[in-house]
């Protein structure tokens, strides 16, 4: 993943960090620190935003609102990603474009897709105020018309990754990379392949991936 876009990952939310790319870091499995969710088939993401940093005077950050500033005064990531999200809903912006990985396993972390970011808000979790972000999947040319039934989307669950994660044993199963790996639709979404059957998916990686396009081999 940090390979990948050429930049250290050392938090979570990630704010325009490299040629204005905003990323995100995402989980839904057990135990993890945010509520992270994913509805409509992958199509939509409510993301949790970030609490304020462990310090002597805040040792439980899990006990108090996370916020829009550090006590300097500068913005922190829920800041500034609720300032572009509440630009969009005004009308004055553009939808921010966030890259969005997703932890399937300690250690192991999948791209998810481009997603735009369409709103945020506070609710109460507990005793305490946590932001949540509302995000929509940029959906490829090949489903702009609609064409797909419902349940046929091209976010591949993460049971489903996982599955195939475990079974290719972590690598490319045409030259056994571990780098740089993708999940590969092996009938093209495109083409009406599935995303929700670990038979229908492989790892490639990046090389071979991008060799294959979206042709069936």
């Amino acid at each position: 993943m940090c390979a990948a876009e050429k930049v250290s990952l050392r938090r979570g939310m990630n704010y325009r960090v490299r040629r204005n790319n905003s990323i995100f870091l995402m989980s839904t499995r057990r135990g993890a620190p945010y509520d992270d969710r994913v509805q409509e088939n992958g199509k939509i993401l409510i993301y949790e935003g970030h609490d304020v940093p462990k310090t002597p005077g805040v040792p439980n950050p899990k006990e108090v609102n996370q916020e829009t500033r550090y006590p300097d005064g500068t913005p922190t990531q829920n800041g500034l990603f609720n300032a572009a999200a509440q630009s969009f809903k005004s009308g004055n912006s553009d939808p921010e474009v966030v890259r969005v990985y997703e932890k399937i396993k300690p250690g192991i972390w999948v791209y998810n897709g481009l997603f735009s970011l369409l709103d945020s808000w506070t609710e109460q979790s507990g005793h305490r105020n946590v932001f949540k972000f509302k995000l929509r999947l940029i959906e490829d040319s090949s489903n702009t018309a609609g064409t797909k039934e419902p349940e046929q989307t091209r976010i591949i669950p993460s049971s489903v990754k996982l599955e195939v994660w475990r079974r290719d044993a972590g690598t490319c199963v045409i030259c056994g990379s571990k780098d740089n790996l993708h999940f590969d639709h092996i009938i093209p979404y495109s083409k009406g392949g599935t995303s929700l059957d670990a038979k229908n998916i492989q790892l490639l990686c990046v090389r071979h991936n991008l060799a294959k396009s979206d042709r069936i081999q």
